[in-house]
């Protein structure tokens, strides 16, 4: 176990634009060092080591032979998570992945089983869940303030431009994104979604691709989702949507409603309204930028909680395990739209 003196030196892989959220966030917290990154491209690493000053390598053998490092964060492609991951598992250094943990349950469960066996340990960014707003949110709904849950629903109803697809090789790809509008842009609503709710027991969907040409994955998805504690709810995601709007979820008891708006929450219970708050959403309407808005704050709050948790050698928010609830539901709403009947989650977790 780490003294108290311990401060983890972290290095970042991949420095594409969530990297720079990751290093601010790194910089801001008290247990953590920023002091290396890797791409295999010279240009990109060397401006980004030179804008935080640290050490750049284009080589992964000797970015993980580097003996100050003890944590590797991973803000690559989605489907390339399990191979960075494994191999910073097999040179002893923790694991810290930029959602979602890969691109399908079973290869997110195979870093997992990489990390466990060499005995480190593995966090996943969800960083909404750190959100002021959505923390009292949960707290509502546990405290039961909320009363007696029936109803639930969520949206991303985001925009996207064509270039966004088509500058990129690999979004809105199956291989390294996973899926299009759905894993990407909305995969933190679905994880607020039944972080809130207790889990997702069943999921009929549709999904398509309207507005934009040449790419493998949807762009717009619909669904009605079971979840374990009986409610029922429904679910929507789309990067077609002009003009974009906040993205939302909604909680609907016996007691009253709870809403997050972009960040913002709303709530009816009982008799009493809280007055809607200004929405300064960083997620909300993303327009056609991905980081639109986004600050490092809610990531350097989940930095807190992870280093923590591996200072004390517990189990870090979100781990592995835990990052594995939302993506099974993600590749249950593909399955169900693809084969046209209902899926159950656990038929996906196992």
């Amino acid at each position: 176990m780490a003294t108290d003196q311990k401060k983890y030196g972290i290095g970042i892989v991949g420095c594409g634009n969530i990297s720079d959220t990751h290093a601010e966030a790194i910089m801001k917290t008290p247990k953590g060092k920023l002091i290396a990154a890797h791409s295999r491209t010279d240009a990109s690493v060397n401006t980004f080591s030179e804008k935080y000053d640290i050490t750049p390598f284009t080589s992964y053998e000797e970015f993980l032979g580097n003996p100050d490092l003890d944590i590797v964060v991973i803000c690559t492609p989605s489907g390339t998570h399990l191979d960075y991951g494994k191999s910073a598992a097999e040179a002893g250094k923790h694991v810290i992945v930029e959602k979602p943990i890969e691109t399908t349950v079973a290869r997110g469960q195979s870093l997992i089983d990489s990390c466990s066996k060499n005995e480190v340990k593995l966090a996943v960014i969800y960083q909404s869940r750190f959100m002021k707003d959505v923390m009292q949110m949960k707290e509502l709904i546990d405290n039961q303030q909320v009363g007696d849950i029936f109803m639930a629903s969520a949206s991303v109803k985001w925009f996207r431009d064509q270039e966004y697809y088509s500058n990129s090789s690999w979004r809105g790809t199956f291989a390294l994104d996973g899926g299009g509008a759905v894993i990407n842009q909305s995969i933190h609503t679905i994880d607020l979604l039944q972080w809130f709710m207790g889990g997702v027991k069943t999921i009929s969907a549709f999904k398509g691709t309207f507005t934009h040409e040449g790419i493998e994955a949807e762009d717009n998805a619909v669904a009605c989702l079971e979840f374990n504690n009986g409610a029922i709810g429904v679910f929507e995601a789309s990067t077609s949507i002009t003009p974009p709007q906040d993205r939302k979820v909604e909680i609907n008891g016996t007691s009253g409603t709870v809403t997050l708006k972009g960040e913002s929450l709303q709530k009816k219970l009982g008799d009493r309204e809280a007055a809607d708050q200004e929405d300064n959403s960083g997620e909300a309407t993303g327009a056609a930028s991905p980081l639109s808005g986004m600050t490092y704050q809610d990531h350097k709050n989940q930095y807190d909680a992870i280093l923590d948790a591996f200072h004390h050698d517990t189990e870090p928010v979100v781990s592995g395990e835990d990052s594995l609830q939302s993506l099974a539901i993600v590749e249950a709403l593909y399955k169900a739209a693809d084969e046209q009947k209902p899926v159950h989650i656990e038929d996906i977790l196992s």
